[in-house]
């Protein structure tokens, strides 16, 4: 009996911390790695770390924030159903809020930093479609992904323009290159997940040929982005050691899947495209 009673408040409290610590870890590197870049490449003499350092606490309190909260209106993977639950998602969500608020309160003081604000919306309206698109069912769990990367590749541009005091084409440019990334590497880990059996190339094809079309377009677009003057040749390097591991997976021998190993893989291919990526625009 003692037994009993002790694995169900091992697992009450399992259940507890599920509910308002975020489950999607590679969400963290699509939310830091996108922040390195805007800080390496728009790092100025007069770069007021104070700024970096409140904006890197409130975009890890926002982000913290959205698995309580999607615990009390039951869009997340887990739901808050007694009250013991709600009440914890309710306070967890309440601390972070205060803190994310207290954070942006004194970026924003007094008017300084006000183009963070536009940064936010957009952010913001990505974050509410990614709820949305959550609610309507498996079949748009992509969608929602790639929606949800727009606001946490938001943190590239904003920590460029911390930086410079600009908000304009190389802002732009951080961000669109880091999404980019974000949806080549959500669409992989999808595709590993679901092809986790197929064997010979044909098999691997057959379930991922949109993604390797979009291996193909991302190419020709990063390099119509360097014809049109958008961004550096260089910045294409950023973009191999992606390509590369996106396309060896179809000519590679059969492997069974390890979800952990791919998440630590994938971690590494995140801290390499940043650091690439900051590299080629700084040296361009």
């Amino acid at each position: 009996m003692d037994d009993d009673i002790i694995a169900a408040e091992v697992a009450q409290k399992a259940r507890l911390r599920a509910l308002i610590v975020p489950r999607e870890h590679g969400a963290w590197g699509l939310l830091f790695v996108p922040l390195f870049t805007g800080l390496a490449v728009g790092l100025a003499p007069a770069y007021h770390v104070g700024w970096l350092l409140l904006f890197t606490a409130a975009a890890f309190f926002l982000f913290w924030l959205r698995t309580p909260v999607e615990s009390l209106i039951g869009s997340g993977v887990i739901s808050a159903h007694t009250s013991l639950e709600r009440r914890t998602a309710a306070i967890a969500s309440g601390l972070l809020g205060v803190a994310a608020v207290a954070c942006l309160a004194d970026l924003l003081w007094g008017g300084r930093n006000g183009q963070l604000v536009y940064i936010g919306v957009i952010a913001g309206v990505a974050l509410a479609l990614q709820t949305a698109l959550r609610r309507m069912g498996r079949d748009f769990r992509m969608a929602s992904q790639l929606t949800g990367a727009v606001a946490l590749t938001a943190t590239a541009p904003a920590a460029y323009y911390l930086g410079t005091g600009r908000l304009g084409g190389a802002a732009l440019t951080l961000w669109i290159a880091n999404w980019l990334f974000a949806w080549n590497q959500i669409h992989f880990v999808q595709l590993r997940i679901h092809a986790a059996k197929a064997a010979r190339f044909a098999e691997k094809f057959a379930s991922g040929r949109y993604f390797f079309a979009g291996q193909l377009l991302l190419l020709a677009a990063l390099v119509a982005g360097v014809l049109g003057r958008l961004t550096t040749p260089l910045s294409i390097l950023a973009f191999v050691p992606t390509l590369f591991r996106g396309t060896r997976w179809f000519f590679s021998a059969p492997q069974p899947l390890n979800v952990r190993k791919l998440g630590w893989s994938e971690m590494r291919q995140g801290i390499a495209f940043g650091v690439l990526l900051a590299v080629a625009l700084l040296l361009g």
